[in-house]
C-alpha cells in the first residue's frame, strides 16, 4: 500500500475552485463524528455535489482520506488536493494530492477511497476538488482520523520470540523461529470495529512486501498510532472487514500483528489486489522511494518472512505460483504467475510500492530469510 506523497512532487497540478459549505447546510452535509475505544475517532465531512472545502478548523486528527459510494475508478480524471493545519504551530501545509487507491484491498469491493495521507497532529483542513469527465461520485466525503491512545488491552500485548514447534509428521523443513510480535491488543486495536468473523486461505506460500509511504523519520514509540489510524481508515472509510495487511514492521524492526485471526494462521488479507489468496502482506512503516530502509527494519522483515513461510515448509528463497483473481491486477484474472516467495507489491500490481530503495534490498532479504530457515 501507499499513502499519498506531498504535492511538491506533483509540479504543474492545476488548482480548482474552493467552495465553503453554505451556512445553512443541511444535516446530510454537516460533520459527523464516530468515537471509538481509547479516544480514537473518525470525523466525516460530506462534500455535497462534489464541492471542496475552504480552510476551516476541525477536531484533531492525524490521517485523512476521501471515500465515496461506488468503484475506485469513479474519480478518473479528477483533481483532488488537500492541505492541513499543524495543531501545534498553527501553520498550514502545502497542497497534497490524493489519488484513488486501486492497488490495495479485497479482490472485490463496492466502495471507493483515496490512499490515506498521514498528516501528523492537525486541527484544520482545506480541500480542492475538480471532478473528472464522469462528474463527482455519490456520497463523496472527507474522513479525518484520530487514532487516540488505543483500546485498553484485554489479552496478551506481545508474543515473545520463540523457536518453532516441530510438526507432528515429517521433518521441520524450512522452519524458522517466530520473531517477537506486538499483538493487536499491544497496539491498541478496537476490536468492535472489525468484522467478528475470520477468513482463511490455503497455506501461505508467498509474502508480498509493501511500504505505507508515511514519514520515515518517526519515533518508533509512535508506530502504534500509525497502525491504529490505518486500521480505522481501512475499516470505516474503505469499508473493509479489518486492516488490510497481515503484518506491519517499523523502522526499529518491531513486528505488529495486522489482520485478526491468528498470527500463525493463513488469514485472508486485503493487501495485493488479485493475489490475496495463499499469501501474506507485510507493510514497512515509512516511505522507501528514496529513503534507505534501516537494518533493523530489514532484519524484522526477513525474520517474519522466514517464520511465516516456514510454517508451510516453503523456502524463503524459493518460488510460488499464484493465480490472479482480478483483471485489475497486473495480470488478467485466471493467469498463473510465478513469483519469488518474497516479492514486492509492484511484482503483482502496477505501483511503485514498496519503493525503489526497499525493492532493491529484496534479493538480500530473501537470502537472509533463507539462512534463518536453515539454523
Amino acid at each position: 500500500m501507499r499513502l499519498s506523497l506531498p504535492a511538491a512532487l506533483l509540479a504543474g497540478c492545476t488548482a480548482a475552485l474552493l467552495l465553503q459549505p453554505a451556512a445553512g447546510a443541511t444535516p446530510s452535509s454537516a460533520p459527523r463524528r464516530h468515537d471509538f475505544a481509547g479516544g480514537g475517532s473518525t470525523t466525516t465531512l460530506p462534500l455535497p455535489a462534489g464541492t471542496g472545502l475552504a480552510p476551516r478548523g476541525t477536531a484533531p486528527f492525524e490521517l485523512l482520506g476521501l471515500g465515496w459510494d461506488g468503484p475506485a475508478d469513479a474519480l478518473a480524471g479528477a483533481v483532488l488536493r488537500v492541505r492541513t493545519r499543524d495543531a501545534a504551530t498553527g501553520r498550514w501545509s502545502g497542497w497534497h494530492r490524493l489519488e484513488a487507491d486501486a492497488e490495495d484491498g479485497p479482490d472485490h469491493t463496492a466502495h471507493g477511497a483515496t490512499a490515506p495521507l498521514w498528516t501528523g497532529r492537525s486541527d484544520g483542513v482545506a480541500v480542492e476538488f475538480r471532478p473528472g469527465p464522469a462528474g463527482a461520485p455519490p456520497g463523496l466525503r472527507l474522513d479525518l482520523v484520530d487514532p487516540g491512545h488505543g483500546a485498553a488491552p484485554a489479552t496478551v500485548r506481545t508474543l515473545p520470540a520463540e523457536a518453532p514447534t516441530a510438526p507432528t509428521t515429517g521433518p521441520a523443513k524450512g522452519q524458522a523461529p517466530r520473531p517477537r510480535i506486538v499483538t493487536r491488543a499491544g497496539w491498541g486495536a478496537d476490536e468492535s470495529l472489525r468484522d467478528p468473523e475470520f477468513e482463511y486461505t490455503g497455506p501461505v506460500r508467498e509474502v508480498f512486501v509493501h511500504h505505507t509511504a508515511t514519514t520515515t523519520d518517526y519515533a518508533c514509540a509512535d508506530a502504534p498510532r500509525v497502525v491504529r489510524a490505518i486500521y480505522q481508515y481501512h475499516v470505516k472509510t474503505n469499508g473493509w472487514r479489518d486492516i488490510g495487511y497481515n503484518f506491519l514492521v517499523d523502522r526499529c524492526g518491531t513486528v505488529y500483528e495486522g489482520r485478526a485471526g491468528g498470527v500463525d494462521q493463513p488469514v485472508h488479507g486485503a493487501h495485493t489486489l488479485g493475489f490475496n489468496t495463499d499469501s501474506a502482506g507485510v507493510a514497512a512503516l515509512g516511505t522507501y522511494t528514496g529513503d534507505q530502509p534501516s537494518r533493523p527494519l530489514l532484519d524484522g522483515l526477513a525474520a517474519l518472512a522466514a517464520w511465516k513461510l516456514g510454517l508451510a515448509a516453503r523456502p524463503a528463497d524459493g518460488r510460488a505460483r499464484l493465480t490472479s483473481s482480478s483483471d485489475a491486477s497486473r495480470y488478467p484474472k485466471g493467469s498463473t504467475v510465478d513469483f519469488d516467495a518474497v516479492s514486492g507489491h509492484r511484482d503483482a500490481f502496477d505501483t511503485e510500492c514498496p519503493g525503489n530503495a526497499l525493492y532493491a534490498r529484496l534479493p538480500a532479504l530473501r537470502a537472509a530469510a533463507a539462512r534463518l530457515q536453515t539454523r
